[in-house]
């Protein structure tokens, strides 16, 4: 519940502070900071924030996450409300709403580890990525509502509110940590011995591989050439079939974890992760080239549903077979990895579309994850 209010109020943020960017600038450079700016940090420092989880309560880090989301929402609802924001001042506030994210997320990961030990840690990360993509679903709904009702100012004001049960939670309940301190991380050959480490274990590496893949090759750049694929499916008016196949993929990832804990499906095994993916692979590549609206909606559902899956196993995975003494960083490579690697996710669609157009871009992107998938698939299974 705290995951989901506090990915709701993320989402907020976003919907708000995206329009006051366009409102108040209408600068594309800008729009395209702002996504840099979200996912880079994790690129960056995911490896020593999880060496900061290993050493300290994670509870804190979320909360000095949670903090520097809050002081983000406060600085562009009073820059607006004073008519006072300036460029530079809209590059801060994205950079602080960046690094709130990256303290977040190994913290929180760990966490859940703290909570529940081994044995019930699988169902843990997925009702938690559930609870992250009903935040991603509702976010931005309340927050066009919030827009609506209250305006940019006010609104992304109230917005600071809505992380405060989170933080009043972590602080209400401890959970004594399953692992001991281990020596913080001082410079960048400490995490090259890191990743040499791990580098023995064949499940840690070709998760954190498959990962990173998916997000470099595909993330969800897709998401941002929804507009030219509704377009080309003939709902370009931007009403509720447009917003319709933004949220089908929420709404397939939302089915997925309330479907598989119901039922306790999918244990956790490494081929099943990579079949998944595959899966997944193949249902992008036919939304990119689907000609039918009702079938590109079901397919996007369906690729929702296999990405939450095979996310949660992976993750799953990494964090049972990492070394107690570091899981915390070993989390954080792993976000490094699935989060990091978005930073770039849109060349290969993006800048793919340019030349060839976006359908056969997205199509021969999930095509070429596909190969990468396999080829992992049998390196581990070697392995």
């Amino acid at each position: 519940m705290g995951a989901a209010l506090a990915m709701t109020a993320d989402s907020i943020e976003h919907v708000i502070s995206y329009w006051i960017i366009f409102e108040k600038f209408q600068s594309p450079s800008l729009a395209g900071f702002a996504v840099i700016s979200h996912w880079l940090p994790f690129l960056l420092f995911s490896l020593w924030s999880g060496g900061l989880a290993d050493r300290y309560d994670p509870r804190r880090l979320i909360q000095i996450g949670m903090g520097l989301f809050m002081a983000a929402s406060l600085g562009w609802g009073l820059l607006f409300l004073a008519d006072a924001i300036e460029m530079w001042h809209a590059v801060v506030l994205l950079v602080i709403h960046g690094l709130a994210g990256v303290l977040w997320a190994p913290a929180a990961q760990l966490l859940i580890h703290d909570i529940v030990g081994e044995e019930q840690l699988h169902s843990a990360i997925r009702l938690t990525a559930t609870a992250r993509w009903l935040g991603l679903l509702m976010g931005p709904a309340v927050g066009g509502v919030i827009l609506l009702a209250m305006g940019p100012a006010w609104g992304i004001l109230f917005n600071v509110l809505i992380y405060l049960p989170f933080i009043f939670w972590l602080q209400r309940n401890r959970f004594e940590k399953k692992s001991a301190a281990a020596p913080r991380i001082r410079s960048f050959r400490e995490a090259l011995r890191l990743m040499k480490e791990i580098s023995s274990n064949p499940v840690i590496v070709s998760m954190t591989l498959l990962a990173g893949g998916a997000s470099l090759i595909v993330g969800n750049a897709y998401q941002a050439q929804m507009p030219e694929f509704a377009h080309h499916l003939g709902h370009a008016d931007g009403g509720i079939t447009y917003s319709a196949l933004l949220a089908a993929d929420a709404a397939g990832a939302l089915t997925a974890g309330l479907l598989l804990e119901s039922r306790g499906l999918l244990e956790a095994r490494p081929r099943t992760a990579f079949i998944l993916a595959m899966l997944w692979c193949v249902a992008i590549a036919s939304f990119a080239l689907a000609t039918s609206y009702p079938l590109a909606l079901l397919l996007l559902f369906v690729a929702g549903f296999l990405e939450l899956a095979f996310n949660a196993m992976a993750q799953t995975l990494v964090q049972v077979n990492a070394p107690a003494a570091i899981r915390g960083r070993v989390i954080g490579l792993f976000a490094m990895s699935s989060l990091g690697m978005r930073a770039f996710s849109g060349v290969t669609v993006g800048l793919g579309g340019a030349l060839i157009g976006i359908h056969w871009s997205l199509a021969a992107s999930a095509a070429a994850l596909l190969a990468v998938t396999m080829t992992l698939l049998a390196f581990t299974l070697r392995k």
